[in-house]
């Protein structure tokens, strides 16, 4: 019985070309509009790491100064080398890394290539576990590689094919400034967006080439890149790096067995703070944060403002298109009031002319889909255009096009019910007198 719905669906289109077409198209703009700005949504609000987003959190501890400082305000983004150092030491997580970003330029041993400028993650030991690493070929350092300043890096895939030729380069050496460090570790193409574990460098950068030890890369003044809150230097005019300076700017994650291990620890950070408190490192009343992943996208306002309006507003229209179609359908099942009365008058139930007009719209429905999966295309390419950070991750995955056919279907189904109720109620006998 469907196939023959379907065939009286095909052949009321052909008998209304321009009416068909124009329902079409009206649902087509929708759907378009729609989808690509829901893709944008989806992209910008998805979870990097959805197997353990829950059970990782973001430290902040409040080590600024009294000077501009207002109650209620959020502590500094980043904490100090020394207060970073020390979490890492005291080790009451189940993992945490202490980590910061500089750019540099690495190369090789016998110069048989021009230095490569690399993006780099000084950091420590569980980084690559804690954030899921892959690997290619060996493996990240250990805590004591950390103690020891070892010089050990571990390198991208794309970093091992400029340099390398895509080789096995575990064990062989590179030279960032200056410096000779061995590599024993290449990772596989690794995306992780947003770049959750440091927002100072962008929130949708690209992963790094290039990791090293984090107390490796300050004995040898490897330098800094992203954004640095100071309120007092070293002893004695020292650099902002030293340890003992007053400056805000290494990121620190932790993770938990369980999300509901993070209660204790951030009593534990309180204490923490309550105690550099009273040592005079810290001036401003205790102001801890302790945030997952999610949690901590969302207090930095990851998703744009302006993503989430454009989102309601392609609804909007959406809803607009589906109205125009509802009122085009309305329009054409009148038109047919004849043709109802006679299948009635033959023998069909109103039941039967409710599922006839409900498959047309669907019917409908469907083309409406795939043109406006075209319509989606061309506007996820122009957002692709745009000078913003996340224009090139616009694209439409395999769940965004179910959804766009779903969305489509769902909609058009939607605008034929009151028409197709209004053609099950035509009653046959007066028809029938007018023909």
């Amino acid at each position: 019985m469907f196939l023959h719905y379907l065939e009286l669906a095909a052949r009321s289109a052909r008998a209304s070309k321009g009416l068909s077409a124009l329902m079409v198209l009206a649902l087509a703009l929708g759907i378009g509009a729609c989808m690509t700005t829901l893709t944008v949504y989806h992209v910008l609000s998805g979870d990097p790491i959805p197997a353990k987003s829950a059970r990782l959190f973001n430290v902040q501890l409040d080590a600024g100064s009294l000077i501009g400082w207002k109650a209620g305000e959020e502590p500094t983004f980043d904490l100090t080398r020394f207060d970073a150092t020390t979490l890492l030491r005291e080790k009451k997580a189940m993992r945490q890394v202490m980590s910061s970003g500089f750019n540099t330029s690495v190369s090789l041993p016998d110069a048989q290539i021009k230095p490569i400028f690399s993006s780099v993650r000084m950091t420590s030991a569980d980084f690559f576990a804690m954030f899921d690493a892959p690997w290619q070929h060996g493996g990240g350092w250990s805590a004591a590689d950390d103690e020891g300043e070892a010089r050990v890096a571990v390198i991208s895939s794309a970093l091992n094919e400029k340099l390398f030729g895509g080789i096995n380069s575990v064990g062989r050496e590179v030279i960032v400034r200056g410096q000779p460090l061995r590599i024993i570790g290449v990772l596989k193409p690794w995306k992780v967006l947003p770049h959750f574990w440091d927002l100072t460098l962008g929130s949708y950068t690209e992963t790094e080439d290039f990791y090293l030890p984090f107390s490796t890369a300050m004995a040898l003044k490897m330098g800094h890149w992203g954004s640095m809150d100071c309120w007092a230097k070293g002893a004695n005019g020292g650099s902002s790096l030293d340890m003992a300076a007053s400056c805000a700017w290494v990121q620190y994650w932790v993770e938990f067995t369980r999300p509901e291990d993070a209660a204790a620890y951030r009593d534990y950070l309180v204490a923490y703070s309550e105690t550099q408190r009273k040592a005079g490192r810290f001036e401003r009343p205790t102001n801890v944060r302790l945030r997952n992943v999610m949690d901590w996208l969302g207090a930095q306002r990851v998703l744009p403002a302006d993503v989430r309006l454009q989102t309601w507003l392609a609804f909007g229209f959406l809803a607009v298109c589906v109205v125009n179609m509802v009122g085009l359908l309305l329009a054409k099942t009148l038109r047919r009031g004849g043709e109802i009365g006679v299948r009635r008058a033959l023998g069909a139930t109103r039941g039967d002319i409710f599922r006839q007009f409900v498959v047309e719209a669907g019917l409908l429905g469907m083309a409406g889909a795939l043109l406006g999966l075209m319509f989606a295309q061309a506007g996820l390419w122009l957002v692709r255009q745009s000078p913003s950070d996340y224009a090139r991750l616009a694209q439409l995955d395999a769940s965004m096009l179910a959804l766009t056919l779903g969305l489509a279907l769902l909609a058009s189904l939607l605008a034929g019910l009151l028409p197709a109720w209004r053609a099950a109620l035509i009653p046959p006998a007066v028809q029938l007198k007018v023909q």
